[in-house]
């Protein structure tokens, strides 16, 4: 991975386990400081509430932000915030931080079977702070 303060590109990479597929999109984004950001996710066939959001960062491990689609996990910026239900949700980050810049996963499952996609970073662009 390469870090820069401003920016960020992201690859997404859908994930499947038996008979669910978990996907996220848009495929590549450009990130200014300052800015709303929104990684979706979508499932195959319908979860109600029972998704989940996390990132992580290089060498630590992945952490909760988001639990039940839209309850933030304790300790995280209220800039986190989630929605969505059965198949279609979505991550929002206002705001967007330095400190943000992460692989972001959402997880999800049915039954005893837990599935989970995520949006690897591929590069960082140096961008102008927004105003």
């Amino acid at each position: 991975y390469t870090w820069s303060p401003l920016g960020s590109l992201f690859r997404v990479r859908p994930g499947s386990s038996g008979d669910i597929l978990l996907t996220q999109t848009p495929g590549s984004q450009s990130v200014v400081l300052g800015q709303t950001v929104s990684i979706r996710c979508k499932t195959s066939t319908s979860v109600g509430a029972d998704l989940n959001w996390y990132l992580q960062k290089p060498g630590e491990a992945p952490k909760l932000l988001i639990y039940y689609s839209t309850t933030r996990a304790s300790g995280i910026p209220d800039r986190f915030s989630g929605s969505g239900s059965n198949s279609a949700f979505t991550l929002t980050i206002s705001g967007v931080q330095t400190e943000d810049a992460a692989v972001y996963y959402c997880q999800s499952y049915i039954s005893t079977v837990s599935m989970c996609s995520h949006s690897e970073k591929a590069s960082y662009k140096n961008l102008p702070q927004s105003d």
